[in-house]
């Protein structure tokens, strides 16, 4: 699993936030890779040490998304999804004796 760096607020930090990074090396025990950061969020400067063999290149970089250009204005039309649709949803499954009926209320869906 790829570490990520998270600010104290919560907000996943990429690459344009780093200010500087460097090694710290030690001769016993784990080396670091450290990462000086501004978050885009609250704006706070934070640091943070990832063991080196954890290091990788990809964990500044944003996930990219499944969603595609087609589907983005569909999906944000839509808005967020709020707690009483997920309870909806649940209840809906349960009330669902197997998958050919998840299927069928799927591509009921879709029309």
């Amino acid at each position: 699993m790829k570490t990520a760096i998270k600010c104290n607020c919560g907000q996943r930090i990429l690459a344009r936030d780093v200010m500087q990074t460097g090694y710290y090396l030690r001769l016993i025990g784990p080396s670091f890779v450290y990462v000086k950061y501004r978050c885009s969020r609250c704006k706070k400067l934070g640091e943070q040490f990832v063991k080196q063999e954890e290091w990788e290149d990809g964990i500044l970089h944003d996930i990219p998304s499944e969603v595609t250009p087609e589907d983005k204005p569909r999906f944000d039309a839509m808005g967020k999804i709020d707690i009483h649709e997920c309870i909806d949803a649940h209840f809906e499954l349960d009330r669902m004796s197997n998958m050919r009926e998840l299927l069928d209320a799927i591509e009921e869906a879709k029309k």
